[in-house]
């Protein structure tokens, strides 16, 4: 129950809701009673599958937009576009970051990024992050 917990915190953190699963990770290392490679596994997989969702609401943004109007700020959805249009998909490395990594998993959908390479690029980002987060709990 604790791994399907972070996953689902770890996935919502990764969509359009403003949530933060980084918490729950470290509770969960603190509390030594979970295994570190599972943690950092459920964690990625959920926070990964949040933008994967967020990458398939890019790729089919104008008919949605239609149907169920607009999913980020056109702030957000700006500072998002022109990072991803100066820097390429490498931005995707970048997917963790607060505010401004949802909506460049979005805009990867919408500028049709293939699929592998966004997944490539955003498992490598997220899986790096949690990694990082854990080892430096484990520290404390």
């Amino acid at each position: 129950m604790t791994y399907i917990s972070l996953f689902v915190s770890a996935f919502l953190a990764a969509t359009l809701l403003p949530f933060s699963s980084e918490i729950f990770l470290t509770t969960l290392v603190l509390s030594g009673k979970s295994n570190l490679m599972c943690l950092w596994f459920w964690a990625t997989l959920g926070n990964v599958s949040g933008s994967v969702i967020n990458w398939i609401l890019g790729r089919y943004f104008l008919q949605l937009q239609a149907k169920i109007g607009f999913l980020f700020s056109q702030d957000e959805m700006a500072k998002a576009q022109k990072t991803f249009l100066k820097y390429g998909v490498w931005t995707l490395l970048l997917a963790w970051l607060p505010v401004v990594g949802d909506p460049l998993t979005f805009i990867a959908g919408v500028f049709r990024t293939p699929f592998l390479q966004f997944l490539v690029l955003v498992l490598l980002g997220k899986g790096i992050r949690y990694f990082v987060v854990i080892y430096l709990v484990t520290l404390a």
